[in-house]
């Protein structure tokens, strides 16, 4: 084997990065790093773009610093604008190799799209390295995870597992196939300014202003945020303030960059660890681990169930999905006459940020008070947000629509009381002008 294909999927990192070392370890004499950038004429089944501009932006901006840090080793990004089933094939026959390593990913489209190329005689090595422990190396293999998730956490904990080190990054890499046609100087920033768009407008009131203060979705951005977040001791305060809704410090704000895996959950449990280990454990912290947990059992669910997480009926019995298509408008843009919901959902269309309590409050009033279709508003998240993530929208949909793993049932979440408990001044409703 002279040439490796590496694909860049979910993963736009070099920190961490284990499907990139089996890459390398291979022992080819040449790699080509490679990604395909989302198709932003995508649209969902029910009539709107599947990638909205703010996560267009993340996206972009997390594979130009990606680009930059490869140009610095040597072994230049390869960007491609079109589709990987397509793309991927006809790039190996350029570099004459079969060979292709990624990262794996256990969500239906994304399987899919590694079935395509192995159909079209590639032969596609996946590395699991999305999770913060290893499937492999839990109590029981995923088939037989636990219904729930205060069981999974349990069972995790009285094992005393924890996750393995994560990886430095590489200092050097292998370089270019000979002979390889090198992308016209213009050419990446083009595609990547073409994923942007126009660009959103910075909006001040988000409680993520990701256009501002140098927050772009690179990997440097990344580990900087999370080394001020533990240089201002903001774990111990976390579980008192994760529910806030106003202002960058009242969670973590590490979705961003686990989502589109320019921060690895290893590095943050790390640096989490060496934090606790100077300043002391205390409930917050406790609690980063906590989520970081929920965000691995939701991984581990598709593992076990696969496309049936997709299903109308979830993992419950056959029952009717009602969707009503006026109401659903009036709640993605903002307008059903409660107060809270529609503050919520003009934040996420104006910055593409959601803080988790309001993502509860505004799923469950979409689900159990307006009567629609759930998988509709996990299709209306996954275009807005731009910390979308495959493993964690649906899982959370699931969670709240009573068809996936609640003991209970589904969550309902009176969007009156959580107003009275989480915005009693009614500064966040006038600040998205609905008080």
């Amino acid at each position: 084997m002279s040439t490796v294909l590496f694909w860049f999927r979910s993963d736009l990192r070099l920190h961490d990065q284990r499907a990139l070392q089996r890459a390398c370890a291979l022992g080819a004499k040449h790699l080509l790093p490679v990604v395909c950038l989302p198709d932003v004429h995508a649209t969902t089944r029910w009539g709107f773009a599947r990638i909205g501009p703010h996560r267009r932006a993340w996206w972009a901006s997390a594979v130009e610093q990606l680009r930059q840090q490869l140009q610095h080793l040597g072994c230049p990004l390869w960007i491609l604008d079109e589709p990987a089933a397509s793309a991927l094939p006809a790039l190996a026959r350029t570099v004459g190799t079969r060979t292709v390593v990624c990262e794996e990913i256990a969500a239906p489209e994304e399987q899919a799209q590694v079935t395509d190329l192995r159909a079209a005689g590639l032969q596609v090595q996946t590395v699991w390295h999305s999770s913060l422990l290893d499937p492999d190396h839990l109590p029981w293999p995923p088939l037989q995870l636990p219904a729930v998730f205060t069981a999974f956490r349990q069972a995790i904990e009285s094992a005393g597992l924890q996750p393995a080190a994560p990886l430095p990054s590489p200092t050097a890499l292998p370089p270019w196939p000979p002979g390889m046609p090198g992308q016209c100087t213009d050419a990446p920033a083009q595609a990547l300014a073409a994923l942007a768009g126009s660009g959103p407008a910075a909006d001040g009131r988000s409680a993520f202003p990701y256009l501002q203060h140098g927050l772009h979705g690179g990997e440097a951005a990344a580990l900087a945020h999370l080394a001020q977040y533990l240089a201002r001791h903001l774990p111990h305060s976390y579980k008192r303030t994760r529910n806030g809704l106003l202002g960058l410090d009242f969670s973590s704000k590490w979705s961003p960059w686990l989502a589109t895996g320019a921060l690895s959950p290893r590095q943050a449990w790390a640096q989490l660890r060496q934090f606790e280990a100077m300043h002391g454990a205390s409930d917050g912290s406790y609690w980063l681990w906590f989520e970081l947990l929920w965000r691995d059992y939701f991984r581990l669910l598709h593992l076990q169930h696969g496309r049936a997480l997709y299903r109308s009926r979830g993992l419950g019995p056959v029952r009717a999905t009602p969707h009503d298509g006026r109401r659903f408008a009036a709640w993605c843009a903002g307008q059903t006459g409660q107060p809270l919901v529609d503050a919520a959902m003009r934040e996420l269309a104006a910055t593409g940020y959601l803080g988790n309590r309001l993502r509860q409050v505004a799923a469950s009033y979409l689900i159990h008070e307006l009567g629609c279709d759930w998988r509709a508003g996990a299709a209306w998240f996954e275009a807005q947000l731009l910390d979308y993530d495959v493993y964690s929208n649906q899982g959370n949909w699931l969670y709240i629509a009573g068809r996936g793993t609640d003991p209970r049932g589904g969550r309902r979440f009176d969007p009156v009381r959580q107003a009275a408990t989480w915005d009693p001044q009614g500064t966040y409703r006038r600040r998205w002008g609905t008080a």
